[in-house]
């Protein structure tokens, strides 16, 4: 149930709401003032502050990107955005988990990964799904609990990957009507968002669709199959023409890294009315993965600095997973800011973490959040000292071998079951080359640090 002070905030805020989409440009101060007197994080308040601060410079990213947001999405789908994501999930979420977090000794995390199926129309090469069975699907009844019982522990923002989330997008808007104090987006390869689903996505407003693609045609083509790229840039239009906000999901590898990393290809994301980007390395994950697909270590140091420039020049979130660590303190997975179920309800630490000690059709949320590997991972985090060393699979790899056996953890790769001791073999050479360039630059990057902080 939402809180008095809640309703209160909500209100508050959403009559600015409606000024700053009529005139973004005279009204964000207001809106970012109003929304002063609502935030009670002080990480949230010093965002207000930078924002604040941005808004007096002539050339702002940060605030083009704010100006884009309301000058092209639907009224529904700001307010959506602002009350789900901003107020509910962002401000009064952390709030409620930190409070639950101390009183119950279990760490409560900010987001759930639920894959609903195992099913996808695509067989990209090196991506595991390619290799699931296709019979498995998470019941709507299942989901609906996670989301039910998620929401008392004050989580407030669903993501969905697959297998395709959208062979299952009717369940998907349905839980998003149900569930409309939450924020929800997925991990999707776009191909069967038509004009009517970009239209219904629009309508229920608070669903951001996450479009993997994997630069210009020829690369994206290269691992998703001809054809694939114009699908997607087509899914991109619908969506745009729906005033619907939604962002990239971009997996960069050694064949593509220069491409993904270019500024006209973020410029052609922008152009195309993405919001925001995800980057992920590719992952080496299940027996027959192919690892001369892995970037080598001067091809993660490219990207690394090229999405520190464009965060400065470019109107785009941009959020790299493996380069960011050191902003999140480094992993995340594993209950503390997130975790996956996939579609046989298998309670994984991570998307890239095929091992499993518990199936959610057996327990509680709040019971899930206890599992044995969780524990082993909050245990041991960060897994480096060196936060651009997070993963303990790519990074350190002898830890995800460590956990899963102290766990008894079972692989959840239904076809070719990998055992952990087969990806150290496989990640440990990428580690070790990885070690010294990522040490350089986490020195280069604290020794600034120290200087600004005499």
């Amino acid at each position: 149930m939402k809180s008095l002070k809640q309703f209160v905030s909500q209100v508050a805020v959403n009559k600015v709401l409606g000024y700053v989409d009529k005139n973004p440009k005279e009204n964000l101060a207001k809106f970012l003032s109003a929304s002063e007197k609502v935030v009670v994080n002080p990480r949230d308040m010093r965002a207000i502050k930078m924002l604040q601060s941005e808004m007096k410079k002539e050339q702002s990213p940060w605030i083009e990107l704010i100006y884009r947001f309301f000058d092209h999405t639907s009224p529904v789908n700001q307010k959506k955005f602002v009350n789900n994501f901003m107020i509910n999930s962002v401000v009064y979420g952390i709030d409620r988990r930190k409070k639950l977090m101390d009183n119950m000794e279990v760490s409560i995390p900010w987001t759930i990964l639920i894959d609903p199926t195992s099913k996808c129309n695509l067989k990209c090469t090196g991506c595991w799904a390619a290799e699931y069975d296709k019979t498995d699907e998470l019941p709507i009844e299942t989901i609906d609990r996670i989301i039910t019982e998620g929401k008392e522990l004050g989580i407030y923002v669903y993501l969905y990957s697959g297998g395709e989330p959208f062979i299952r997008i009717k369940d998907i808007l349905a839980l998003c009507r149900k569930h409309d104090d939450c924020y929800f987006s997925c991990f999707t390869n776009g191909t069967l968002i038509t004009e009517e689903i970009a239209k219904e996505i629009s309508e229920v407003g608070n669903f951001a669709p996450g479009i993997s693609i994997e630069g210009f045609e020829h690369d994206s083509d290269f691992r998703r199959g001809k054809g694939t790229f114009a699908k997607t840039i087509k899914a991109m239009e619908n969506l745009k023409n729906e005033g619907v906000m939604f962002g990239a999901s971009l997996c960069y590898h050694h064949y593509n890294y220069k491409e993904i990393g270019s500024e006209a290809f973020f410029d052609f994301l922008i152009d195309q009315g993405v919001y925001f980007t995800w980057l992920f390395t590719y992952m080496p994950i299940g027996k027959d993965a192919d690892t001369d697909l892995c970037c080598r270590p001067e091809e993660r140091e490219y990207m690394y600095h090229k999405i520190r420039e464009f965060r400065k020049t470019k109107p785009l979130f941009t959020m790299d997973f493996w380069n960011d660590g050191e902003f999140v303190e480094g992993c995340i997975a594993g209950g503390r800011n997130y975790f996956h179920i996939n579609a046989h309800g298998d309670v994984e630490p991570c998307a890239f973490v095929h091992y499993s000690d518990t199936n959610i059709n057996d327990v509680s949320l709040l019971e899930a959040l206890h599992s044995p590997i969780f524990k082993a991972y909050q245990r041991r985090q960060p897994f480096n000292g060196n936060h651009l060393r997070p993963c303990p699979i790519l990074d350190n790899p002898d830890m995800i071998a460590e956990m899963v056996n102290e766990t008894h953890s079972k692989s959840t790769q239904p076809i070719d079951k990998e055992p952990p001791e087969l990806l150290v073999e496989k990640c440990s050479p990428i580690a070790d080359k990885w070690a010294s360039t990522a040490d350089s630059l986490w020195e280069k990057s604290h020794a600034k640090e120290r200087i600004r902080t005499k």
